[in-house]
């Protein structure tokens, strides 16, 4: 990928306090947690899935860039494709191997960048999160980067996969400790994928709670 433009750095930044003054107004965001984002450094972000809010939700809580994966078909409807071209998401072939935006992703990894992800592979049917698919776990031994655990709840209230249109919610979003290049090494590929699970479900649980007091 090209050095990003100052267009493309300047109108990211700008969307990204757009976005956040809104889901603030409109549905009452709260962020715990930001102590616990790298201040430098490459991460992969590992979040539950509730929502099509979830990508702006978690990118506009963060104060670094986030790069986006997006399924390649997304890219076959023009005036889309030429906004997440801009904004230049990583386009993801679920019907083929992958390989090239496996190898995209991990560029921008090593470079020193945030990557977010959903290890659950699609949104949730009933809010509470689905048992993770192990795909992520050759990206984060390959990467060698931070995993951030992620946990937000509400946005399946707002917007369920069954409803076309958002509707009004609270919405928190909690960041959990990363789990260290050091600890994905130390584990097996089962132990791995327990382990992030197990964080983002507690990250999930705080998010909840915070919404309930």
């Amino acid at each position: 990928m090209a050095e990003r433009s100052l267009a493309q750095r300047l109108a990211y930044r700008g969307l990204r306090v757009v976005t956040r003054l809104t889901l603030v107004t409109v549905f009452a965001v709260r962020y715990k947690g930001r102590e616990n984002i790298p201040d430098q450094g490459g991460g992969l972000i590992c979040a539950n899935h509730q929502s099509f809010f979830d990508p702006p939700l978690i990118g506009s809580g963060f104060n670094r860039r986030l790069n986006y994966l997006a399924r390649k078909t997304l890219f076959r409807f023009s005036p889309f494709r030429w906004l997440i071209e801009f904004f230049d998401a990583i386009p993801i072939d679920r019907e083929g191997s992958g390989l090239s935006g496996l190898k995209e992703t991990l560029r921008r990894l090593k470079r020193g960048e945030f990557v977010l992800i959903f290890p659950e592979g699609t949104r949730s049917h009933d809010g509470q999160v689905s048992p993770l698919k192990p795909g992520f776990v050759a990206m984060a031994r390959r990467s060698r980067v931070p995993l951030l655990p992620v946990g937000l709840d509400g946005a399946y209230d707002a917007w369920p996969r069954r409803v076309r249109f958002p509707r009004r919610a609270r919405i928190h979003v909690c960041v959990g400790p990363p789990l260290e290049p050091e600890m994905v090494a130390s584990l097996s590929d089962a132990q791995l994928v327990a382990e992030l699970e197990r964080r983002i479900r507690a990250c999930h649980a705080a998010a909840r709670q915070g919404r309930s007091s």
